[in-house]
């Protein structure tokens, strides 16, 4: 990722973090309606489950700036979800999803290059989980 883009992406995340709530809520809509067997494996009750999105959402999102620190932490998520039930192709579905929701949450604010720089942090990120989860590199578009 350039710093071009990882400042898009942080300044397009921003925009979204009032409406967090909200966001998490059409994420999961969206996941669950692309990949409905996905959703035996989250709780009935979503709640937690959505605030845990976003508070992980912000802190890739602020670690952008400094991928190296941030690895670790997301070599440990990655690790956490296969007990989860997660495979390395719900990735790009969920990679789907979440560029949807952005989509739809920042309208017009949604532009070809900020696109362009979530579907690369969102591809550095999920090549590198998938790899530290499985052991092998894929990249999750």
């Amino acid at each position: 990722m350039t710093p071009d883009q990882v400042k898009l992406v942080q300044d397009s995340f921003a925009k979204v973090a009032p409406i967090s709530g909200k966001a998490a809520l059409i994420f999961y809509d969206r996941l669950f309606e692309v990949a409905p067997g996905v959703r035996a494996m989250f709780p009935d009750d979503m709640t937690e489950q959505r605030r845990k999105l976003m508070t992980t959402l912000a802190v890739v999102v602020n670690g952008l700036s400094d991928l190296p620190s941030m690895l670790s932490a997301a070599s440990a998520l990655a690790k956490r979800h296969v007990g989860y039930g997660a495979k390395a192709e719900h990735y790009p579905v969920v990679g789907g999803a979440l560029l949807w929701t952005l989509e739809k949450g920042l309208g017009e604010a949604w532009t070809a290059d900020v696109a362009a720089a979530w579907t690369a942090a969102y591809g550095t990120l999920s090549g590198y989980m998938i790899s530290e989860a499985y052991g092998r590199t894929q990249v999750a578009e």
